[in-house]
């Protein structure tokens, strides 16, 4: 009998931008692009109205964790964007329990729009959290 790997069990994620690791991430939400469509009217035609592509948006990633060292590997990053912008590229993988990488997504043109450090509150037992909140501008091929 093969071993089939159960394709639900991905629980977490790393971010590395131009190869530079930036840590593990429990949560990843907004990889995906939308094509804007423009309709014609092609005139003798009356079966059907044209719809032809236009543009192609990507919506920004939000990657969440719970506060860890790694923290400052994101806030160095967003430092370099006060010195003049650099677009990078980047990489997000989906990994398994075990380590095993179930997807990879290449980004192009990456830029950090916004950071949320954590709430840190004495009467609260919630998890001090983070979010990297990242624009592209597309996505390359990243095999697995």
């Amino acid at each position: 009998m093969t071993t089939s790997l159960d394709p639900g069990s991905t629980i977490f994620f790393t971010l590395t931008i131009d190869g530079q690791d930036l840590g593990l991430f429990n949560g990843c939400e907004g990889l995906a692009s939308e094509v804007d469509v423009e309709t014609h009217e092609e005139g003798g035609n009356n079966g059907f109205v044209w719809q032809l592509p236009s543009r192609v948006r990507f919506s920004n990633i939000r990657l969440t964790r719970p506060l860890t060292a790694d923290t400052a590997k994101v806030a160095a990053w967003i430092s370099t964007v006060a010195t003049g912008i650099q677009r990078p590229t980047a990489q997000i993988a989906a990994l398994r329990a075990d380590g095993s990488i179930v997807a990879r997504w290449g980004l192009l043109d990456v830029l950090p729009v916004r950071w949320q450090g954590p709430t840190l509150d004495p009467a609260s037992p919630a998890v001090a959290t983070e979010v990297l909140e990242i624009a592209h501008h597309g996505f390359t091929v990243a095999g697995a």
